[in-house]
């Protein structure tokens, strides 16, 4: 009997089961409650339970929004003005905080200071009196100030005791409180880099779209112009542009053309990363789809290509801050940025420019650890941003 040949009596009957429930295509019975709730998600859901899962990022978030909660409320916070003088209390140091005075727990406070001029140095020399128990108010009058610019007020969050001092990080050379200038100067620092990342997006957002959109000879030229500005070294280009600002200008007007200086330097890195994702989208079904149907190129760009990237742009965004605030810095603290009486944390450190004053008075070199934090807090952000700009990934 030949191998090929088969008994049909042998073959096996396999019974067919059919489900008699209706076919749903998102769920399925091996499909778990945390996939089923990832399925139905939206791109924002995911990319949101993505970036929670990244903790640096997230706690640099906190940070960020505990930095820019100052912005607003900075004459609340801050227990002088940012240009009010002690004469007596000149290059003071730091007044720690105590609690506990003889052995018995009276509050936050500090002691009172003591100072004498040393003949053969010819400075001040501070020494805590112990005697001194200032003991610090909280939610208090204090010094005056124009709220918002709109009212006078004088309410604090605290405020040294009456006829005390309260120094947490120290004096400069007029005796003008550190603490004070630091929440001083977080409001011009930290919005240049907002005001400046605007500026650049919209630039960005504008020459990348038609760049990406129409390309040939538009997008030659605007390549070629990208080239130009990224060819010339930045920090100088910086400095020449800050020096060309008048010197007559008010501060108000200084700090927008700084704003206006780093954005307009700033917008060729986005420009391209927009141009090279628009190459690719245009070529979309979706986008071929909308052309056919009579859409103009503006409402292309702007209603089909772009929202399919806007997180990429909220993570670039996010990693040009930093850039802007330690450029609005360096040129303050060269002198060519920010002049006092506007106070920022690149006008603060004008101070130590002397190293010599600096190993003496250590506590001057203060603006540098917020200018640390929020640069850092600002990179780890954008790190997390950018992974979860591809949610799907």
């Amino acid at each position: 009997m030949s191998m090929d040949t088969k008994d049909p009596s042998a073959t096996r009957q396999v019974e067919h089961y059919v489900d008699p429930a209706p076919f749903n295509p998102a769920v399925t019975e091996e499909m778990t409650p945390e996939q089923e709730r990832f399925f139905q998600a939206s791109q924002w859901q995911i990319m949101w339970w993505k970036f929670k899962r990244h903790k640096i990022a997230v706690w640099s978030g906190v940070v960020l929004i505990l930095f820019y909660m100052t912005v607003p409320f900075a004459e609340v916070i801050a227990p002088y003005k940012p240009n009010s003088r002690d004469s007596m209390h000149l290059y003071a140091p730091p007044q720690p905080i105590h609690f506990i005075h003889d052995g018995a727990f009276v509050g936050p406070f500090v002691y009172g200071m003591t100072s004498e001029i040393d003949m053969e140095t010819l400075q001040w020399v501070f020494k805590d009196d112990t005697d001194q128990v200032q003991k610090i108010r909280f939610f208090c009058r204090g010094d005056t100030y124009k709220f918002w610019g709109l009212f006078d007020a004088s309410f604090h969050l605290f405020c040294p005791a009456e006829g005390g001092t309260l120094f947490l990080l120290g004096t400069d050379r007029l005796g003008r409180d550190q603490f004070s200038g630091l929440i001083y100067g977080a409001r011009l620092s930290l919005t240049v880099g907002l005001i400046g990342v605007t500026i650049s997006i919209v630039l960005g957002l504008f020459f990348g779209g038609i760049a990406g959109y129409f390309g040939g000879f538009i997008d030659s030229v605007i390549q070629r112009a990208i080239e130009i500005i990224r060819s010339l070294p930045e920090l100088p280009l910086w400095m020449a542009l800050s020096a060309a600002l008048p010197i007559t200008w008010s501060p108000v007007w200084i700090y927008f053309g700084l704003t206006i200086i780093l954005g307009l330097l700033d917008w060729p890195g986005l420009a391209r990363a927009v141009r090279s994702k628009l190459l690719s989208l245009r070529e979309e079904e979706y986008a071929k789809a909308a052309v056919l149907m009579g859409a103009k190129p503006k409402r292309v760009i702007t209603r089909h290509l772009l929202p399919g990237f806007t997180s990429h742009i909220i993570a670039s965004a996010s990693l040009s801050v930093p850039s802007m605030i330690l450029g609005e810095t360096a040129l303050s603290f060269l002198n060519l940025g920010l002049r006092r009486p506007a106070i920022s944390w690149g006008v603060l450190l004008n101070e130590a420019q002397n190293i010599s004053v600096v190993t003496v008075y250590p506590w001057l070199m203060a603006p540098v650890l917020p200018i640390i934090i929020v640069v850092l807090a600002f990179n780890f952000l954008g790190d997390g941003l950018r992974d979860a700009a591809d949610p799907y990934k």
